[in-house]
């Protein structure tokens, strides 16, 4: 059903600091400006003005749409079998237009068949490169009023199945895609009650090197660091956390490991970390997080 992530758009009054941030930080390739409008990339509406990063030969994989506050716009999936999801999200009562729909918990989704292709990538500094490809744009971590209904939306619903649990403090759910080649989670959730939001998007680069020198840059620039460096405990995944100029996160990391549903078994874990991933003295409060308003309200 849903293979990865393959896309994501936000909207910020800060788009506009996303032209250096993402070439100069990230090393994403700054693609030519979309519409304007939270309509995802095949939107019509809106004059020109959203930035557009690449990360790899897709024509762009993030989307920054210029607004008056930070908002998660969109979260595009990439699917093997259309008719059998929109078949599944009506079973569950929710309505696909065109190709989106809202979940229950306000999150806007779109789904497609494949990614729109571009030219080779060239990253906007020097750098080896993104892991993309088969296990999509990276993942995405959602704060949810409610970690059950969620985690059996997403599974039940959607087709993804469960990577692991964390109970370090904040109780976090991980999932994957199906499959025998899986970023180990593509979705996690943790539950704030009363609020919904977003924490972080990560995206994954080839080499330790790589995340040293964007690192180095973020150090150089006194961005602000959500978490130092450090190594997850179950994804294994080698990274630091820098705040966007939009409020959420950007993990930063190599190493994931990938799962396989013949061979994966669901783990627990007390910490989150193996080591490092120490956060400010100062705790950030999630950029983009707002009061959950149920769709019946």
């Amino acid at each position: 059903m849903i293979k990865n992530l393959a896309y994501i758009g936000f909207v910020s009054p800060n788009a506009d600091e996303w032209r250096t941030f993402g070439p100069e930080v990230l090393g994403a390739e700054l693609a030519p400006d979309g519409p304007d409008g939270p309509d995802g990339p095949d939107g019509a509406s809106g004059a020109s003005g959203a930035v557009r990063l690449r990360v790899d030969d897709a024509a762009h994989r993030i989307t920054i749409h210029p607004g008056e506050r930070n908002e998660l716009a969109y979260l595009g999936w990439e699917v093997d079998d259309l008719t059998a999801l929109v078949s599944a999200l009506a079973r569950a009562g929710i309505t696909v237009e065109g190709n989106r729909f809202v979940d229950p918990f306000g999150f806007h989704h779109e789904l497609v068949t494949e990614v729109e292709k571009g030219a080779p990538f060239v990253p906007g500094r020097a750098m080896s490169g993104f892991v993309t490809g088969e296990l999509g744009l990276g993942h995405v971590v959602l704060i949810v009023p409610d970690l059950a209904a969620a985690q059996a939306f997403y599974t039940e619903v959607l087709g993804f199945r469960l990577s692991d649990s964390v109970e370090a403090g904040l109780s976090l759910r991980f999932l994957h895609c199906a499959g025998h080649r899986a970023r180990h989670h593509t979705v996690a959730m943790a539950a704030v009650p009363g609020m919904v939001g977003m924490h972080h998007l990560m995206l994954e680069v080839r080499t330790l090197d790589d995340v040293g020198s964007a690192l180095d840059i973020a150090n150089e620039r006194q961005l602000t660091l959500a978490m130092t460096l450090g190594r997850h405990t179950n994804d294994l995944m080698t990274s630091f956390y820098v705040r966007t100029p939009s409020g959420f996160e950007i993990e930063y990391g190599t190493g994931g490991i990938v799962v396989d549903d013949d061979t994966w078994e669901i783990g627990f874990h007390e910490a989150q970390s193996l080591w490092g991933h120490k956060p400010p003295a100062e705790p950030l409060f999630p950029g983009i997080l707002s009061p959950f308003v149920p769709a019946s309200a």
